[in-house]
C-alpha cells in the first residue's frame, strides 16, 4: 500500500517569493502577498486560481485602482505583522492541552459515575 504524498503537485509545490513594494501596486502583487505567506492565512506556496484577483472587477469595467490595491495590501499584511510578534497563524500553545484535558476529565467523570452506580 502506498501513502499519498502531503506535498502538493506542481506548480503548487513551488515556493513563492513576496512581491516588491511599488508606487502603483497591482492585484497580482496582492495575490503574491497572499501566496508568499505575508498575510499569515496560508502556507507560503503558489496557489493556482481559475481567475486571478481583480478579474471580476476588470470584466465589470471597474478594475481596482492602485490606491485600492495599496490599501488592500496594507490591510492583508497587518495580521502577519502581528503574527510575527506572537504566534504564527494565530495558534495558541495552550488550546490543545486544554482540549485534551477536558476530554480526559469527561472520560474519567463518566467512568466514575458508571462505577458508582453499579
Amino acid at each position: 500500500m502506498t501513502l499519498r504524498s502531503e506535498t502538493p503537485p506542481p506548480p503548487a509545490n513551488l515556493p513563492c517569493d513576496p512581491p516588491p513594494d511599488s508606487e502603483a501596486p497591482t492585484a497580482a502583487q496582492l495575490k503574491g502577498d497572499i501566496d508568499s505567506g505575508r498575510t499569515a492565512d496560508k502556507t507560503p506556496h503558489m496557489d493556482i486560481g481559475a481567475a486571478p484577483l481583480g478579474t471580476c472587477e476588470e470584466a465589470g469595467g471597474t478594475p481596482p485602482t492602485s490606491r485600492e490595491v495599496r490599501i488592500a495590501r496594507q490591510n492583508e499584511r497587518a495580521p502577519s505583522e502581528r503574527a510575527a510578534k506572537g504566534y504564527p497563524h494565530q495558534r495558541q500553545p495552550w488550546v490543545l492541552p486544554l482540549y485534551a484535558g477536558i476530554i480526559v476529565a469527561a472520560a474519567v467523570g463518566l467512568g466514575l459515575v458508571l462505577w458508582l452506580t453499579r
